[in-house]
C-alpha cells in the first residue's frame, strides 16, 4: 500500500517534468519470496523500474571489460526530436532543434543536464534525487499520519525506516532500467564496493521472484520449500555462505523436484538433497548460475536471447582459482 502510494504521487510530481518515468514498485528479495533467514530484521526491497521523459530515450550498452563473470552496463541518454509533438499543439520545445538560449528561457534542462554524467545515467545523482522526492512527498501520502519517517543513508538506493512506536518496516527503494520487455534489469544495486556511479549491473530479481510465485502457484499447499530454504540460511549464518548460494542450490532443485516430492512429509529428505547438492558443488567448485543459460527455465518468465542462450557463469569460479579459499569453504562446509 505504502509503495502503491509513493508511485500514484511520483507521478503526480513528475507528469510534465525531464526526469525519469517511475513505474509501479516491484518486491524483490526473501521479504518478498516468503523465506527471510532473519525475521526481526527483514529489509523490504522494492525494484522501482523507470523509462525515459519525453524527448529522451534509453540505450544499455554492455561493459565488456573487467570482470568475466557479472555483467555491467551503463545507461546512455539520448535526446529524441519532438517538433512532430510541438506541431500537435503539446507545450513542449524540442531540445535537439530549438535554440540553446530560448530552451534556457522555456523549458526545464533535459535529463542530460540534471542526473547524468556526461550521456550516461548517473546512480549516485539518482539516489539523490530519490531522496529527495520521498522526503517531500512523504507528508501528502495517509501513512504519515500515524507512521514516522527516517531516511536512512545508501548513496545508491534509497534507504528509510517507517516506525509508529509499536511497529518498524525498513524498506530500500532500488531502480533500474528493463531489458527490451523480458523480466531482466539493470539496477543501482552494487555487486562490488567501488561500483562505478555510471555502471548498473544486470540484476535477476525480478525473474527469481517470479520464480518463486510461479512454484506458489503449483505447489501443493503443505509445501515446505520456503521452510527448507530458510532453515538452511538460517543455519549458515556467520558462515562463508552466501545466502544467495544456498538460494541458488534450492532454485535448481525446485526446477528438477516434482513439486509434489516437496510435501511434509519429505521436509528431511528435501534438506539432505540440499545438504549433498552443496557439497558436491563444492568437490567440483562450481555452481551454475540458475538464470543465465537455464535450458528449463519457466516459459512465462521473459529472457533476453543472450541470457537463455548463454553459457551459465559459475558462482564458485573463486574457489576454482584460490585453493586457500576452497579449503576455507570445505572447512566450513
Amino acid at each position: 500500500d505504502l509503495m502503491d502510494n509513493f508511485t500514484i504521487y511520483f507521478g503526480h510530481v513528475l507528469s510534465n517534468s525531464f526526469y525519469p518515468v517511475l513505474q509501479r514498485a516491484i518486491g524483490v528479495g526473501s521479504a518478498f519470496e516468503g523465506w527471510s533467514p532473519r525475521e526481526q530484521d527483514v529489509v523490504y526491497r522494492v525494484l522501482v523500474p523507470m523509462t525515459p521523459p519525453r524527448g529522451h530515450s534509453f540505450h544499455l550498452e554492455l561493459n565488456t571489460a573487467g570482470q568475466r563473470h557479472v555483467r555491467n552496463f551503463r545507461v546512455r541518454v539520448q535526446l529524441e526530436c519532438t517538433c512532430t509533438r510541438e506541431r500537435r499543439g503539446e507545450k513542449m520545445l524540442c531540445f535537439l532543434h530549438h535554440p540553446e538560449e530560448e530552451l534556457r528561457r522555456n523549458q526545464d534542462p533535459s535529463l542530460l543536464h540534471t542526473l547524468c554524467t556526461g550521456s550516461y545515467l548517473d546512480v549516485q545523482k539518482t539516489a539523490r534525487w530519490f531522496y529527495q522526492l520521498v522526503r517531500a512527498i512523504w507528508p501528502a501520502l495517509p501513512q504519515s499520519h500515524n507512521w514516522h519517517l527516517v531516511l536512512l543513508p545508501s548513496r545508491r538506493s534509497c534507504r528509510f525506516k517507517v516506525t509508529n512506536g509499536r511497529e518498524s518496516f525498513q524498506i530500500e527503494m532500488l531502480f533500474g532500467v528493463r531489458r527490451g520487455d523480458s523480466d531482466i534489469f539493470v539496477s543501482s544495486q552494487p555487486r562490488e564496493a567501488r561500483t562505478p556511479s555510471t555502471t548498473w549491473p544486470e540484476t535477476y530479481a525480478v525473474a527469481e521472484a517470479k520464480f518463486f510465485k510461479y512454484i506458489a502457484r503449483e505447489a501443493p499447499p503443505d509445501s515446505l520449500h520456503l521452510k527448507c530454504l530458510q532453515f538452511f540460511t538460517r543455519l549458515q549464518l556467520g558462515f562463508g555462505f552466501s545466502t544467495h548460494t544456498v538460494k541458488t542450490i534450492v532454485m535448481h532443485l525446485l526446477n528438477i523436484v516434482p513439486v509434489s516430492q516437496w510435501r511434509r512429509r519429505y521436509f528431511l529428505r528435501r534438506l539432505r538433497d540440499i545438504n549433498e547438492n552443496l557439497h558436491r558443488c563444492l568437490e567440483e567448485k562450481c555452481l551454475n548460475h540458475f538464470i543465465i543459460g537455464n535450458k528449463r527455465f519457466p516459459q512465462e518468465i521473459s529472457l533476453p536471447l543472450d541470457i537463455a542462450s548463454a553459457e551459465p557463469p559459475n558462482l564458485f569460479h573463486h574457489l576454482a582459482r584460490h585453493p586457500a579459499a576452497h579449503s576455507q569453504a570445505v572447512s566450513e562446509y
